[in-house]
């Protein structure tokens, strides 16, 4: 109650002012002779005081009724509550349940080495840590609720259904011992009255009879000795009745002013401590969710990180590294004269761009039918259909020594980068159980902090596997760049004239230059491949082959079959005849051409290799 304001008792709903319920019962009772004058001459008094004391007994069983109604409310409430509560939970847990889904669905299911290792793709997988994380936080919330506030509920409902039992029947007990006793009473009355009138009736004959002449002695005897018998009768009676009065008075009495308000007042305090507990309950409901609030925002932080990480400079440089060619742009094209063949008709004195031997008589030397190659299959790759190399991915190695030696340097920075950003977040997810270390040690209600520690110990042991992880990948790419200096420094010994500007490769090996077709000689040691049509120097094609393609410096046998499985590598079957454009540099691969145009590297183990005579880069490291 608000401190000033008078108590309210429940037992102030009993009226006091018909009945004297507050004065103590008489001793003796009411005066017999008294009651018994007016049973025999007021009746009606009787009956008026009677009924209204029924009148004030079945007010008071309807004031009964309504606190057993009001108490079953307060129940009915509080279950109604208490579903209110698990609905909330259970929307709790779907919603937790929910967003867990969601992260798995977009969550990658690529492995790992494949993963992208662009900022906004990080930062997403990033977000999505974090929106789990909020998921647990809900799942929390959901416990909170279950176990502190619905669970509490349930108990105490059960409690509070006991106790509200056990006050109504000591309530009808009461009432029932009450009634028994305004039986007893009314019995006796009744039968005193009947008694008082019986003995009326003797007294009137008796006196009758004494005053007739003609009555017998023995006759008036009788008369006297029926009218002694039936006023003794009626004396007991009268005891009787008295005392039954007396005695239900006095339980009256005990009962509105003792038993009554007794049982009223512990229904008072059993609906007055469900009123607190619904209170204190609601203000759980609200802790369970405002405890969570700073883990929420921890995580509400996160995402915002994660979204300031992401850097659309260093997305475009992982596109650039990821897609660059590695070729040199293309240099201007040369002086194409086609009036060499004209100069037989022309005049003497015509300048003539004829070569020294068709001046002299010697016959032109034909063009090599390998040099032939159509338009379409030698687009340079940078500006051109790339040739249709094998899309199978060849089993992983750890190290990818099973890759040519630029493509082995790019999966290792790329498997570096990885490993970095990996390192990153584990770094990233460290930091933030520090952060949830420290405020479960300012707060530690909200949690253990000795319980982060298994998950801070192994954030750093997997922090500590990853740096092993890139030390190691660092060796091996130091490895490879160490071999790729070696052999251009041997390449550039090899070779006896100034390197030509020449065209790399996608996988860093070298070319000569496209002008080395005009002067390399065409002489073989083996006749032209069969499918391959001579070419005669003094015939032209319509159209101009707009394409630079490398020059042919030899031709090799397949020993074995090749599946080609890795890019930029070429398939080959058995004893199938290739050209070779570009020899071993000595890393254990030979680029070679296909008949139908297309090119890409062999194993030079793989191959039996013949070199053209004369040719410039003629020199194999078998």
């Amino acid at each position: 109650m608000k401190s000033g304001s008078s108590k309210v008792l429940w037992c102030d709903f009993l009226s006091r002012g018909s009945l004297d319920q507050r004065r103590a019962p008489q001793e003796h009772g009411p005066d017999p002779v008294h009651h018994h004058r007016l049973l025999c001459h007021g009746g009606n008094v009787s009956s008026a005081r009677c009924a209204r004391t029924a009148h004030h007994r079945h007010l008071h069983q309807d004031q009964f009724d309504n606190l057993d109604k009001h108490t079953q409310w307060g129940i009915d409430f509080l279950e109604r509550y208490s579903k209110f509560v698990k609905e909330r939970l259970e929307i709790e847990q779907n919603y937790a349940k929910q967003l867990r889904n969601l992260v798995k669905k977009y969550c990658p299911k690529r492995p790992k080495d494949e993963e992208p290792r662009f900022t906004s793709c990080l930062s997403f997988y990033g977000v999505l840590n974090e929106l789990n994380d909020y998921a647990g936080q809900r799942e929390v919330v959901a416990e909170e609720m279950g176990h502190k506030v619905y669970g509490t509920l349930i108990k105490y409902s059960q409690d509070l259904k006991a106790e509200r039992k056990h006050h109504l029947q000591e309530g009808r007990k009461a009432q029932q011992y009450l009634d028994h006793c305004w039986k007893q009473m009314d019995n006796s009355k009744k039968k005193f009255e009947r008694e008082c009138k019986e003995a009326e009736k003797s007294q009137t004959n008796y006196e009758r009879l004494d005053n007739d002449i003609n009555a017998t002695k023995s006759e008036v005897e009788k008369a006297k000795a029926q009218l002694y018998m039936r006023t003794h009768m009626a004396d007991e009676s009268k005891n009787e009745y008295a005392a039954q009065l007396q005695n239900f008075n006095a339980e009256q009495w005990k009962h509105f002013n003792n038993s009554i308000p007794h049982i009223f007042k512990n229904l008072q305090d059993m609906d007055q401590r469900r009123t607190v507990k619904l209170g204190e309950t609601y203000r759980s409901f609200a802790e369970a969710e405002r405890r969570v609030i700073p883990i929420i925002s921890k995580c509400l932080e996160g995402m915002v990180s994660a979204a300031k990480a992401v850097d659309e400079r260093k997305d475009s440089g992982i596109v650039v590294e990821s897609f660059k060619s590695g070729f040199d742009p293309p240099g201007d094209f040369p002086f194409e004269d086609f009036s060499q063949n004209l100069s037989r008709t022309g005049s003497d004195g015509a300048i003539s761009n004829t070569p020294k031997g068709e001046r002299d008589g010697a016959p032109a030397p034909r063009s090599d039918p390998k040099h032939t190659i159509s338009k379409s299959k030698n687009k340079l790759w940078l500006f051109g259909k790339k040739p249709k190399w094998s899309v199978k991915m060849a089993p992983s190695v750890e190290d990818f020594s099973h890759l040519p030696p630029e493509q082995r340097r790019k999966r290792l920075q790329q498997k570096i980068d990885e490993l970095n950003n990996k390192l990153q977040i584990e770094m990233d997810q460290r930091d933030a159980l520090n952060k949830m270390k420290d405020v479960y040690e300012k707060t530690p209600h909200m949690g253990d902090p000795n319980s982060l520690q298994p998950k801070i110990s192994e954030t750093i042991f997997n922090m500590e596997k990853l740096r092993s992880e890139i030390h190691k990948h660092e060796a091996w790419l130091s490895e490879v760049e160490g071999k790729q200096a070696s052999r251009d420094r041997r390449h550039s010994a090899d070779n006896h004239h100034p390197t030509p500007q020449g065209r790399e490769s996608p996988e860093g090996s070298y070319t000569e230059d496209t002008s080395q077709e005009q002067h390399t000689p065409h002489h073989q040691s083996n006749p032209p491949q069969p499918g391959h049509p001579s070419t005669d120097p003094h015939e032209f094609d319509d159209e101009f082959d707009d394409d630079d393609p490398l020059p042919v410096i030899g031709h090799c046998k397949a020993l074995y079959s090749f599946d080609g499985q890795n890019e930029g590598t070429l398939v080959m079957a058995e004893d199938e005849v290739l050209y070779i454009i570009e020899e071993d540099k000595g890393d254990g691969w030979t680029r070679a051409r296909k008949q139908s145009g297309e090119e890409g590297y062999v194993p030079t183990t793989y191959v039996e290799i013949t070199m053209e005579k004369n040719c410039k880069g003629a020199v194999t490291y078998i």
